[in-house]
């Protein structure tokens, strides 16, 4: 059983069954068991966090709503005082961290026998450490798990699921921490990275044959190309898409080349899976293992159907590292309505990415802020594999992958350069150039939006 260890493995089967059994949960047995849930995991927090103690002294018996969020940099500062572990350092989980990179180590044996652990990218600032005991990361591997049963693709020792996973190798991130764990014998499992050659890819994968494609929507898009160009010659069942937002364009494109529209996918390094679609194309929020809150930029909750300025979570079955109203910088939309599939738990109807790739031009009344949709709209009529956004001093450089000979690249940029003065921008140059590929973050990557110095070229 490589890549996962009994008590882990049993953990998981017994969750996978428990989870299935709240897919018809009503709304009020929903509510009744967040409720529950959230106030057993604040009495642990306090119990046995000094942190937590001292944030919510007085406010024991506080509905959720009143609690203070908290943030990524106030948990990392009192790391040592948040976890519940007394025994657990921050200093020492990193020098782990640094050692399975430094050593290419297998992430998904135990450290010190009992801890999974992992850090976020770090892309919108300072990088998060998390770790998780045998109860807690197999609740991680379940979630997303969920998503696989819900693409029709449950996983059963008697029929094992090749799975092949496009994300990154570094022992450090939690994809390649969750991508060497489900190498099981539920998912014998090809691990990629991203940032290796479109060739090589290609060629692994076509050997490997996988039932389950996996990955980057930045990742898979060119591979969907290579399919409908006839140089990759794989019958995936299902198409997962994860930690990155999936526009249309990209899903068109994975749909054309796998005859089925692939599976949406939104978590987080500290949520593990938050949500996922259904067989009705809409995603649900796993409000069984984590309750959600989109709220404005003052931690107002935003009414349904409204785009959030953040979103907090409170994740259900945290204990090592509780993680309470949570802060995360995504945009997200919630809806309360009811969906085909007969789940009730809230749709996550829209997720806009991260604060962090809105950009912030000039305007004749002050600063706009623009939203990558607005390139979207326009490079979306062009069959690209890719594109980007570098927003310099002197204007912004828009990187166009896969553009096919002949693209007017002037007609391009009069496009844009109309569409952000259509939104209020002014005094921003707009510059357009052909790239192979655009560039990746070293956990294979490719943002929509960065900024770079003045003066570095594309």
């Amino acid at each position: 059983m490589s890549g996962v260890d009994a008590e882990l493995f049993t953990r998981l089967l017994a969750l996978r069954a428990a989870l299935r059994t709240h897919e018809r949960w009503s709304p009020a047995r929903i509510a009744f068991h967040q409720i529950e849930g959230f106030q057993r995991l604040r009495a642990f927090a306090v119990a046995r966090s000094p942190f937590y103690r001292m944030r919510y002294e007085g406010l024991e018996r506080a509905p959720l709503g009143a609690l203070p969020p908290v943030t990524k940099d106030e948990l990392m500062d009192h790391f040592d005082e948040a976890v519940t572990a007394p025994s657990l350092r921050l200093v020492d989980i990193e020098a782990h961290l640094r050692e399975l990179v430094e050593q290419d180590a297998d992430p998904s044996l135990a450290w010190r026998g009992r801890w999974w652990t992992a850090a976020s990218a770090g892309t919108t600032g300072r990088r998060g450490i998390f770790v998780w005991d045998h109860r807690e990361w197999a609740s991680v591997i379940a979630s997303y798990t969920r998503a696989l049963t819900w693409a029709g693709l449950p996983g059963r020792v008697s029929r094992p699921v090749r799975a092949a996973i496009l994300m990154t190798r570094r022992p450090s991130h939690q994809s390649a921490v969750i991508s060497a764990t489900f190498n099981s014998m539920l998912f014998p499992t090809l691990r990629l990275d991203a940032g290796d050659s479109l060739r090589d890819l290609a060629a692994r994968l076509g050997a490997f044959h996988p039932d389950l494609l996996i990955g980057y929507p930045s990742a898979l898009r060119p591979l969907a190309a290579e399919q409908l160009a006839g140089r990759l010659g794989i019958e995936p069942r299902a198409v997962l898409c994860a930690a990155e937002v999936l526009d249309p364009s990209a899903s068109g494109d994975i749909e054309a080349a796998w005859g089925s529209p692939p599976v949406d996918i939104y978590g987080t390094t500290e949520t593990a899976g938050i949500a996922s679609t259904c067989a009705s194309g809409r995603r649900h929020v796993y409000e069984d293992l984590v309750i959600v809150e989109s709220v404005d930029a003052d931690y107002r909750p935003v009414p349904p159907g409204t785009t959030g300025e953040r979103l907090l979570a409170t994740v259900l079955f945290s204990r090592t590292l509780p993680l309470i109203r949570y802060e995360i910088s995504d945009r997200v939309r919630l809806d309360g309505s009811g969906c085909p599939c007969g789940r009730s738990f809230t749709l996550l109807e829209g997720v806009e990415g991260r604060a962090e790739d809105i950009l912030r031009l000039p305007g004749a009344l002050g600063t706009v802020l623009v939203h990558p949709n607005v390139f979207h709209d326009v490079l979306e009529e062009v069959p690209l594999t890719g594109w980007q956004v570098v927003q310099r001093d002197d204007g912004i450089d828009v990187l166009v992958a896969g553009a096919p000979l002949g693209t007017d690249l002037q007609g391009l940029r009069d496009s844009i350069a109309q569409a952000l003065t259509a939104h209020g921008v002014v005094r921003t140059p707009v510059r357009v150039f052909p790239v192979f590929e655009v560039p990746r973050t070293p956990l294979g990557k490719a943002k929509l939006v960065r900024g770079l110095h003045p003066g570095s070229g594309p």
